[in-house]
């Protein structure tokens, strides 16, 4: 059975960010991929977390599945830091042995000492940009969801993680659709993950 970690990386804003949607989001994956025959583990940040249990949870799962808003063109710091502790705990034991050089082989690159080899990272992410804004003549300049958020992706492949193909809900303040949007995630997930 294959197993997968959903983190809910949401910082709450009393009165402005409640983090509703990043839930329902992360309860669509949790249901999603329970019905693909997944066993689940979630992290919800802003509820604190263990650290070691953390990096338990990123050996542990098959594919770790982060559910974000967008703030100001990045995730919340919390999950930054989340990151930062998480990693710095995994590094030299469970999840990345060093960066992968060594003084013995130069064809070594750095970033390939990851121990998680196999395992894979998707993120989802909630913003309030429209989709056109991502157009290469628009705000974001032709750059993809996953290219916004090349650190998460660099961070996570750093650790040996694959990543896989992001899903992004837009324009979620002015113009939420929550019924389509939910059938699109559920739809990106059974595809992306039928080829695991």
């Amino acid at each position: 059975m294959k197993k997968a970690l959903i983190i809910n990386a949401h910082q709450k804003y009393e009165g402005w960010a409640e983090g509703k949607l990043n839930h329902h989001f992360a309860q669509v994956a949790t249901d999603q991929l329970t019905e693909l025959g997944y066993q689940i583990a979630t992290t919800t940040i802003d509820l604190g977390y263990d650290i070691e249990e953390e990096v338990d949870k990123h050996v542990w799962a098959d594919v770790v599945i982060i559910q974000t808003p967008l703030y100001w063109m990045s995730t919340p710091w919390t999950f930054k830091k989340y990151i930062d502790e998480v990693f710095n705990a995994g590094l030299g034991t469970k999840l990345a042995e060093n960066d992968g050089r060594t003084r013995t082989d130069p064809s070594k690159k750095y970033g390939s000492g990851g121990l998680a080899q196999g395992k894979h990272v998707l993120l989802s992410v909630t913003l309030n940009a429209p989709s056109n804004s991502f157009n290469s003549d628009e705000f974001f300049a032709g750059k993809t969801i996953d290219e916004l958020f090349m650190w998460v992706h660099k961070a996570y492949q750093f650790n040996g993680f694959t990543s896989l193909a992001g899903f992004a809900a837009y324009d979620v303040v002015k113009n939420l659709d929550l019924e389509g949007d939910t059938a699109r995630y559920q739809d990106h997930l059974a595809t992306v993950l039928s080829s695991l």
